[in-house]
């Protein structure tokens, strides 16, 4: 419909129509869209047969990976679950399946892809599924940045550090410009190693987990480091800032751990004395500062099965993970809250449904490929030098 075609029919874009086309902001937070209700309803029951009807026709043939921001309905047919490195080593070491069903999103499946065997078939259940922080980078974007970083005298002197929630094309760049892939789990390691080899880092696509641990966990001050900016000519910095930083952090961040802030933590305090604020190292520097544990998805987890009965917590994560939680530790006596008083959950991982799941499953048991992610040569060699660069890290 064309902009006359609106206007004739007298329709007035909503606010938040505004914000998802671009033209408008939300000045409070980075989501970049509202998430305003709660979590869709159950699917039909009768999917959750047909479900378990494919999975059993295909037996070994097919190994269902589960991220663990995924809805119950879908994690139920997961035969594992964990972060997305820990599900795409766990693929690698099924040699014997033949089709990988990754619920997640799409650099999950690609990574998959890199590290599984050349007859395995990666297959994502809905196309659709991004990440909003893996398409702030493009391979093109990068390879902007580092012709300026060229420009500047300093490229020889920079070492690429990206995090797993990155494409499969900008994996491939970090492992051709001799840098290293890090997880939250380990990027103090990774940024380490860098600073081993090189001066400086230019750490993609999350500047807050790089920030967050430079200065949390590595001792740098706020000054060491600049925000390159895709979208502002040479990343909005002037060659002297560029030469000046130790940490050059891409300008790209989460839309779920993006929301949250330092409002968020003053105010489950103030509703929940005695909470304990645990927080993933992808929140805004002010909110891990304000925390008082941050870490992983895995760390996360690790934590409150080692929290003692009648202890409160806040969790600032993905909701899905956060409602899992708080369900299995509830009869322990443990109660577990979202951090911010809007649910939110991650909308590209959620369009992995139980319809997407069971159109894919069924595809498959039929001898149809669909929806498969597969990374050319190339692309996976550079990549996987990348990931083995990190799997060597001591």
């Amino acid at each position: 419909m064309t902009t006359a075609q609106t206007q004739e029919l007298d329709v007035q874009p909503t606010p938040l129509a505004l914000l998802l086309l671009g033209r408008e902001a939300d000045p409070r937070s980075e989501r970049g869209v509202e998430c305003p209700g709660d979590l869709p309803s159950p699917s039909d029951p009768d999917l959750v047969e047909r479900a378990r009807a494919a999975k059993e026709k295909l037996g070994d043939k097919v190994f269902v990976l589960g991220h663990h921001y995924q809805r119950d309905e879908v994690i139920q047919f997961a035969d594992v679950t964990g972060d997305s490195f820990k599900l795409a080593r766990d693929a690698a070491a099924r040699p014997e399946a033949e089709y990988i069903v990754f619920c997640g999103v799409h650099f999950m499946a690609e990574s998959a892809d890199i590290l599984t065997g050349d007859d395995q078939k990666v297959v994502l259940p809905d196309l659709a599924a991004g990440c909003s922080m893996a398409d702030m980078a493009t391979a093109e974007q990068v390879a902007e940045c580092w012709d300026v970083l060229t420009e500047a005298g300093i490229a020889e002197q920079v070492i690429p550090v990206s995090y797993m929630n990155s494409s499969a094309d900008i994996k491939a760049f970090t492992g051709k410009h001799g840098g290293t892939i890090c997880t939250s789990s380990n990027a103090k390691r990774a940024l380490e190693w860098a600073f081993e080899q090189g001066d400086k880092v230019l750490f993609l696509p999350d500047q807050h987990l790089g920030r967050n641990t430079a200065v949390r966990d590595m001792g740098m001050s706020l000054e060491d480091c600049v925000v390159y900016n895709p979208h502002r000519p040479n990343g909005g910095l002037t060659a002297e800032q560029l030469r000046d930083a130790k940490m050059i952090l891409w300008r790209g961040h989460c839309s779920v751990h993006g929301r949250f802030s330092l409002e968020s933590v003053e105010d489950v305090r103030a509703r929940i004395p005695g909470v304990n604020v645990l927080v993933h190292p992808e929140c805004k520097h002010e909110v891990v500062a304000a925390a008082d544990y941050v870490g992983s998805t895995e760390h996360i987890i690790k934590t409150l099965e080692a929290a003692p009965a009648g202890s409160k917590w806040a969790i600032g994560t993905e909701l899905n993970l956060v409602r899992r939680l708080a369900n299995r530790f509830t009869p322990e006596g443990k109660e577990i809250v979202f951090l911010d008083k809007t649910v939110c959950f991650c909308s590209t991982m959620n369009r992995i449904d139980l319809p997407h799941l069971v159109w894919a499953l069924e595809s498959l048991a039929e001898g149809n490929l669909v929806n498969r992610i597969e990374v050319d040569r190339e692309t996976e060699q550079f990549a996987k030098l990348a990931l083995e660069r990190m799997l060597a890290l001591p």
